[in-house]
């Protein structure tokens, strides 16, 4: 080793040492400055892009991470953290001097670095699994890899522009996520600012400029805002620190982006943030600032009573300003402020005989469940990342089960999302929810606080536009299974049927095609089997009657063409796994029907009335005429108009009526109401229109009801 690396100790070391020194004890402080000379020693000699000692680099990440309080092992092994790949410096030499945790975790980030993300999805997907399993490991390894990528992000303008779009975008992509989502907003809000600079500088300049150019403005209404708050509390005998909050650049321009607001729009709000002493004071502040300034309905959050998937609580508020803008308030305790700006990392536990603080837990948890759905559930590297992409993402919606359990789902998440959230086995039964006592269907965006039940029916199998109803990778892995199992089945008989109606339409039979001519048609379709070819068409990939005019060529006609008198294809109700029956008319057994073959979704059953029947029939070749087989099954839904006096009681008789016709209601909802009558229109399950007849004359009996009309009429 270097004598001169021995005797002379950096600037930049020596500060890292002091504020290690503020909470580790001297030999561990000492340990830190021997991983330097060990970095050192190893490093000699490179440079980073700048020209400056590739060292500079490690003991830099070393002083991000010293800022959150790590522990001496994490602070070691990210100083050494490239000297595996990088140098010649052995593994048995880094355990040998400073223990095999340190190895481990020098060993984990390695094996990250060695991963280049690449355009294709699949090499993205094998770099998340990598990822996945070094944090399931220990947690000290992304951290490390955070603090790498912030430093790195930091001195960007040293590489090519090329490698600097690159290396933004996967910050925003990938890392940024993942530093939300393990609760470190103080690192996800400066990765994605950097990453925004260097993918698109002069959006950001102008953002930048523009945000100071507000503050300027309104640098005097903030103030009396701050004072007035900062008053008020003082009032109430709240010791509270009071600060303005100001929306940085990514976020700003983020919102712009996904909202269609202008700048003006974003900016047009006042954020201030109140730090208390414990969690009392958080609701003593909160009354005493809704006192002063009046609360705008339905803006209110307790992430306190009900912290987010990530660790973080606050309570957040919305108020009616002096100044004619709103003002948004977060109230937390000042350990609430820690936590909420380094997640995991806050009060950092690696003691295995203490215990995690939440966010770790929930991180933990989180890694956990995506370990197990990889390894379970995902077939492909492709579905994996989308998974790991959605999981990335904070919860955003928090639900009740009937006894009280909690649920965290995503943004927009709806009923049948809640449903696989409590059970495969439940989602896949799922027939409507109840939320907060009243009935809605299954693919009713659910809202944060609400209580839902779910109602199944050992029948019930999951449809295709099951997939379009769900945000969850965990409910669209299930139902992707699911559907596997159910359309083949389904699919090939489906598609039999319309291809032998096709087949008709041109005088000839499946059974007459030569076989030569068939095996050169799926070979040229790059099916293997004709059950592939039959599937294909049940679910709307080909149309059937291209594909018999195909066939058909050369084959001799055994019967005489009905091109314009084409038989029906009979449906049973029964092939779910291929079929669904349209939410714009609702058809029923006994209606005229016809289908329409939809992409990849199969077909759609329509009335032969139902309102948007010309805008589909502009697309002939994807009709499907179809008929009601003898032997029909299941419950369908329809919808009821239902006018009837206003006046107490008239839900509960009209509900009595459907009951008593052997009917069950989905859904219930006001359209008009005036001081004489209300209109309400019911979702009920029927078998066909005869049941329908049947109920509706019940409801037409009661006396308080004026009208009773299938909709649409």
């Amino acid at each position: 080793m270097s004598t001169a690396l021995q005797e002379t100790v950096p600037a930049d070391v020596l500060a890292l040492e002091q504020r290690l020194s503020a909470y580790l004890p001297a030999e561990q402080v000492a340990r830190v400055r021997e991983a330097y000379f060990t970095g050192a020693h190893a490093h000699e000699g490179q440079k980073r892009k700048s020209g400056e000692p590739y060292i500079t680099h490690p003991v830099a990440v070393a002083a991000i991470l010293a800022d959150l309080g790590m522990d001496a092992e994490t602070i070691i092994a990210a100083i050494l953290h490239d000297t595996l790949e990088d140098t010649p410096l052995p593994r048995s030499e880094i355990e040998a001097k400073f223990g095999s945790t340190v190895a481990e975790l020098v060993d984990g980030v390695t094996k990250l670095d060695k991963v280049k993300f690449r355009n294709q999805q699949d090499a993205a997907a094998e770099s998340f699994r990598k990822m996945l399993l070094a944090m399931a490991r220990d947690l000290r390894v992304i951290l490390i890899k955070l603090a790498d990528r912030l430093h790195n992000m930091r001195t960007l303008g040293s590489m090519a522009l090329a490698s600097r779009r690159r290396i933004a975008r996967e910050t925003l992509d990938i890392y940024a996520p993942i530093a939300q989502r393990l609760g470190m907003n103080r690192f996800r809000s400066e990765l994605q600012d950097l990453g925004f600079r260097a993918l698109y500088p002069d959006r950001y300049r102008i953002i930048v400029e523009r945000i100071k150019s507000v503050l300027g403005n309104r640098r005097e209404a903030m103030g009396k805002i701050e004072a007035a708050l900062a008053a008020r509390l003082v009032a109430e005998h709240i010791p509270a620190r009071v600060m303005s909050r100001i929306k940085t650049p990514y976020s700003t321009y983020s919102k712009m982006h996904k909202e269609h607001k202008t700048f003006a729009q974003v900016m047009d709000v006042y954020g201030f943030r109140v730090i208390v002493e414990n969690t009392m004071q958080c609701y003593h502040a909160l009354g005493a600032i809704h006192s002063l300034f009046k609360p705008l309905d339905g803006r209110f959050r307790d992430f306190i009573a009900i912290p987010k998937a990530n660790g973080y609580q606050s309570l957040h508020t919305v108020l009616f300003g002096p100044f004619g803008a709103p003002i948004e308030i977060q109230i937390r305790t000042a350990e609430m402020d820690q936590a909420a700006e380094r997640g995991v990392a806050a009060h950092w536990v690696y003691k295995t005989t203490e215990p995690a603080n939440a966010a770790q837990s929930r991180a933990r948890d989180w890694i956990a469940g995506l370990v197990e759905t990889q390894a379970r559930e995902t077939s492909s590297s492709a579905e994996f990342l989308e998974n790991v992409k959605v999981d990335l993402f904070p919860d955003d919606v928090y639900l009740f089960s009937p006894k009280g359990k909690i649920f965290s789902l995503p943004r927009n998440a709806t009923a049948l999302d809640y449903a696989y959230f409590v059970h495969t086995d439940v989602g896949n039964h799922a027939v409507a929810a109840r939320v907060d006592r009243k009935l809605v269907p299954l693919r009713t965006r659910l809202n944060s606080g609400e209580t839902v039940e779910i109602i199944t029916a050992p029948s019930a199998q999951p449809m295709p536009q099951w997939l379009e109803w769900v945000v969850s990778a965990r409910a669209r892995v299930a139902i992707r299974n699911n559907l596997k199992h159910l359309q083949h089945e389904d699919a090939v008989e489906l598609g039999h049927r319309m291809l032998d109606r096709a087949l008709e339409a041109q005088g000839v039979t499946l059974d007459a095609i030569p076989l030569k001519t068939l095996d050169r048609y799926l070979a040229d379709a790059k099916f293997k089997r004709l059950e592939e070819l039959l599937a294909d068409i049940a679910l709307g990939n080909r149309m059937p009657d291209q594909v018999a005019t195909a066939l058909a060529e050369g084959a001799a006609r055994t019967t005489k063409a009905t091109r314009h008198a084409q038989e029906k294809v009979l449906i049973t109700g029964s092939e779910r796994g291929v079929l669904s029956f349209g939410q714009c008319c609702h058809p029923l057994p006994g209606d005229e029907i016809f289908g329409y073959l939809s992409q990849g979704k199969g077909v759609v059953v329509h009335r032969v009335d139902c309102p948007n029947a010309a805008e589909y029939r502009k697309t002939p070749e994807r009709i499907i005429a179809m008929g009601w087989d003898r032997d029909v099954a299941g419950d369908y839904r329809v919808r009821l108009r239902i006018v009837v006096e206003n006046k107490p009681g008239v839900l509960a008789t009209i509900a009595a009526a459907i009951a008593g016709a052997d009917s069950n209601i989905e859904n219930v909802e006001y359209q008009d109401r005036d001081l004489n009558t209300s209109s309400l229109m019911f979702t009920i399950e029927v078998r066909d229109r005869k049941h329908l007849d049947e109920v509706m004359n019940r409801v037409r009996r009661a006396s308080v009801v004026h009208g009773v009309y299938r909709y649409p009429e």
